[in-house]
């Protein structure tokens, strides 16, 4: 997190040094918020802060000004900054005052039962008044940390306050190495445990997850009888973090098994098809947690998606009921999670992407209103009930579209998908060169001959338009 520590590091030079930015007539920003995800570090990083600024240094969390009673919370911050501020003018020295999820006691006004009366609320006017009120103190900054800055009140956010949002956010392959060398540390790991490897197969893991990952790795380590931890450990402890532990005592009888077999080996397999998807790095038909068995992709650390990304994504999704159908000539209600995934990003490419050539470059997202009692009032819809039934077409459209590439690769090459299967339900799991090798795919890179139609635009039509149309779509 070099940018987020860059931004402290100034906060913390002023504390040591003041004058040097006094100068040049600069001021230092009375408020920094630390947003980002669970488990990222911002307490950690609140707390390196501290130490490295050698002040004083207040911990609180915000649930720690709630009480039942009206006006303790108001006091509490009151109380709080007026020791701050006693403790500047007598040691000379600035105070960091952390408040930790800010979002228990910084929620928007006006939007609890008891109206401007609300505990919560004459907290946060106190806490409002504190931070850019007459009698604030330059030499008191406060620090404070959410995952929720979308609940936070705007006058707590406007400059004068927090003038900073630094952002943790999840680390990247490069973050991830490093921390899991800090938790390895102490722990009689194997020479052959590839770092950079387990990087690579937690993309989206946090820094709290990386820390549980290399912690379930030791205790199985310690279970199996070890004396170190090898890479077995280190792949099941993150199937465990990722899907939960092994459901070893459940029995299943041989159709089911066969059914999970031949959907996982649909999703891997068209997965290995389609250019764009992400690597396959391991197929299993053991159930874990709530899965009766699931295929893992290789993520990448990336935040932007095409339009054909997310055709192939929702391709892969459907590609486990599609193979069930063609090789059982039944479907199971094995695919629901798929369904419900593949519904929700074909509606956002419709709604809130822009991606429909129908309805062109339109947002139709939800519209939120203000925050009652912890819940969005969503307003009513900002569009007709005939563009409703549009974009229920669209989203059909795409989905039905994306079913068939699935069918249709799967059929393709239906002597492979039913190899994959037959070894899965031998082997009960595999890896992705494993399978690379048993479909006689090139372990470097993906094949493009079955899938090379994909590349082109594709063009969304219901079964009826396509009836009418007798021009050739792209």
């Amino acid at each position: 997190m070099d940018e987020a520590k860059e931004e402290l590091k100034e906060i913390i030079e002023f504390l040591k040094d003041p004058k040097k930015f006094q100068r040049l007539g600069g001021k230092i920003p009375r408020g920094v918020l630390l947003t980002g995800p669970p488990g990222t570090g911002k307490t950690l990083l609140a707390k390196a802060v501290s130490g490295e600024a050698e002040v004083q240094f207040s911990s609180l969390s915000g649930s720690d000004f709630v009480e039942m009673f009206v006006g303790v919370g108001a006091a509490r911050v009151r109380d709080l900054f007026e020791q701050a501020k006693r403790y500047t003018k007598t040691s000379g020295k600035g105070c960091i005052i952390f408040i930790d999820e800010i979002d228990a006691v910084g929620r928007q006004r006006f939007s609890g039962i008891g109206g401007g009366h609300d505990e919560r609320e004459q907290t946060l006017n106190a806490l409002l008044a504190e931070m850019d009120g007459f009698g604030t103190d330059e030499s008191v900054i406060v620090v404070a940390a959410t995952n929720r800055p979308d609940v936070l009140d705007p006058a707590l956010l406007r400059p004068g306050r927090f003038d900073r949002l630094i952002v943790v956010d999840s680390p990247d392959i490069k973050g991830r190495e490093e921390i899991l060398k800090v938790h390895v540390r102490g722990k009689k790991v194997s020479p052959n445990v590839s770092l950079n490897k387990i990087a690579r197969q937690t993309a989206g893991f946090s820094g709290a997850d990386l820390a549980n990952l290399c912690n379930e790795s030791a205790l199985l380590a310690a279970r199996r009888e070890k004396e170190e931890i090898t890479m077995d450990e280190m792949d099941e402890a993150i199937d465990r973090v990722l899907m939960g532990p092994q459901r070893k005592s459940r029995v299943i009888n041989e159709h089911e098994k066969k059914i999970t077999a031949f959907h996982e080996a649909g999703h891997a397999l068209v997965a290995l098809l389609l250019p764009k998807v992400k690597s396959l790095d391991k197929v299993t038909i053991i159930p874990r947690g709530l899965a009766g068995g699931y295929t893992k992709l290789l993520d990448e650390d990336k935040k932007l998606y095409t339009k054909n990304e997310l055709i192939e994504g929702i391709t892969v999704s459907l590609a486990g009921r599609a193979s069930e159908e063609l090789a059982l000539g039944e479907i199971s209600i094995g695919a629901h999670d798929d369904i419900e995934k593949a519904t929700k990003l074909a509606r956002n490419m419709v709604c809130v992407f822009g991606m429909s050539e129908k309805l062109g470059h339109i947002s139709f997202d939800k519209q939120s209103g203000p925050i009652f009692l912890g819940r969005d009032l969503v307003t009513e819809k900002h569009y007709s009930e005939k563009t409703a039934e549009e974009i229920d077409k669209e989203i059909k459209a795409i989905i039905d579209q994306c079913y068939h590439m699935a069918k249709e690769l799967l059929e393709k090459n239906r002597e492979k998908l039913y190899t994959f299967a037959n070894t899965l339900l031998e082997k009960e799991t595999l890896d992705g060169e494993e399978v690379k090798r048993l479909l006689g795919f090139k372990t470097e890179e993906k094949p493009q001959d079955d899938s090379e139609k994909t590349k082109e635009p594709i063009d969304f039509k219901t079964e009826e338009e396509n009836k009418d149309d007798n021009s050739e779509n792209p």
